[in-house]
């Protein structure tokens, strides 16, 4: 793992999609709420459906839930929008966009993306110059997918209207997941899960002017998994420190960030990459360009 990356701690049991991202001078956790099944999913949700919620990470504040039933989301912040894209469960065909001003009443979910061939999962979001771009994850169909799962982009110019980016796409001869792209300068800085259960799980970066031609940092991986994960930073049961204590460890995902007060916040998954998984906090020292930047330097 990169040396810039300071790890905090645990902070939750059983999420994996979240990410930090400032809104109205404040930093939010936007968070991922699965659905309870017997011994699966997020162990404090009762509600019977999953559902999206934000965190104030200085005082633990929650927001309301919204988007009942979605699926895997992620939010991106634009001038005085949030805005969250997700996918209509996991390996469906459709992605949703949804919408706020005020964090508490939200636009009805409306499909951005669709193909009824798709297995579709993840999706990240990012402005690059006068446009926007998604990635969005598929594992299937096999004949685009090559390997699952597969990375592919998709742009907006105006937040409402996508449109797939022909030729556009990462990952169909290797193993990718949970994807976070940024952009800098004329580069797209792609991060993304790579690894095995045999051989553990990283998050790794790589870069491309196109979308299609794609050049891998030689200081890989980004992020790794260690004893580090367990520390704890959130108040815990005795019940869930031991659960943390003793659960496998092989996997480092899920990776997202944002700046604030001089500092890159960062999120991350820890565990088993097989359903018992864990959130994590860490910090870097520097801004979003410098760390992605600083692997290809």
């Amino acid at each position: 793992m990169s040396q810039i990356i300071q790890k905090i701690g645990t902070i939750d049991c059983d999420i994996v999609e979240a990410n930090p991202v400032v809104w109205q001078n404040r930093l939010l956790r936007f968070e991922y709420i699965r659905t309870r099944t017997g011994k699966s999913g997020y162990y404090n949700n009762r509600t019977g459906d999953s559902y999206f919620r934000f965190v104030d990470q200085e005082t633990g504040e929650f927001s309301q839930p919204f988007g009942h039933g979605l699926h895997m989301g992620n939010a991106f912040v634009w001038e005085n929008k949030m805005i969250v894209t997700a996918v209509e469960n996991w390996g469906k065909s459709r992605f949703y966009q949804l919408e706020s001003t005020d964090l508490i009443h939200w636009t009805t979910p409306r499909v951005i993306l669709e193909n009824p061939a798709w297995q579709g999962y993840n999706t990240s979001v990012c402005r690059a110059d006068d446009r926007f771009v998604m990635v969005f994850e598929l594992g299937a169909p096999l004949d685009i997918v090559k390997v699952p799962f597969t990375m592919f982009f998709a742009e907006s110019y105006d937040l409402v209207n996508w449109q797939v980016i022909d030729g556009a796409v990462f990952g169909q001869d290797i193993y990718t997941g949970a994807p976070m792209l940024r952009y800098f300068d004329g580069f797209f800085y792609f991060f993304y899960l790579n690894g095995s259960y045999e051989n553990g799980f990283e998050t790794f970066v790589v870069r491309s002017k196109d979308l299609k031609n794609w050049e891998s940092s030689r200081k890989n991986p980004v992020l790794t998994y260690g004893d580090e994960d367990r520390k704890l930073l959130a108040k815990f049961t005795p019940e869930l420190e031991k659960h943390i204590a003793g659960a496998e460890n092989i996997n480092a995902s899920d990776m997202d960030m944002c700046f604030y007060k001089d500092k890159l916040e960062i999120i991350y998954s820890w565990g088993c990459q097989r359903g018992i998984e864990f959130l994590a906090r860490a910090q870097a020292d520097m801004t979003e360009k410098d760390f992605c930047e600083y692997f290809f330097e």
